[in-house]
């Protein structure tokens, strides 16, 4: 699967980084699902079923390091791809995220042609299987 086609849940609880991250990810033919706190993002990714979700680590509701953990503690979810986004870049946070099982980590602020370079090269290790 070249990407097209293939559904991106974003999760942050800023309104103008979530519009600009749509806009980018659409612009390059994927889907795109929203969520704006922990526990919407929960939801959305066990009704969604999205190849790749992207999570910010601060969020209400659920912070993104609980909803990585229960991503990849259910066996029905746990082989979806997550890509940690956030502005925590100590050694201790990043060193946590995967290994709770994150598949990548970037720190903002970030180069959006790094974040699609990332999300294509997950899609495609996943081979675009829902």
């Amino acid at each position: 699967m070249d990407g097209a086609k293939a559904r991106i849940l974003i999760c942050d609880d800023d309104p103008l980084l979530l519009e600009l991250m749509e806009f980018r990810l659409r612009a390059k033919g994927y889907e795109v699902v929203k969520a704006v706190d922990g526990a919407e993002a929960l939801e959305k990714v066990r009704r969604d079923a999205p190849d790749v979700v992207v999570l910010d680590a601060m969020m209400p509701k659920a912070d993104g390091l609980e909803v990585l953990a229960r991503i990849k503690g259910d066996p029905a979810l746990s082989e979806t791809p997550v890509v940690m986004l956030t502005a925590r870049k100590g050694e201790k946070d990043i060193v946590s995220a995967l290994d709770k099982g994150a598949d990548d980590y970037l720190v903002k602020p970030f180069i959006p042609e790094e974040l699609l370079a990332r999300l294509a090269r997950l899609i495609a290790r996943k081979g675009g299987k829902r």
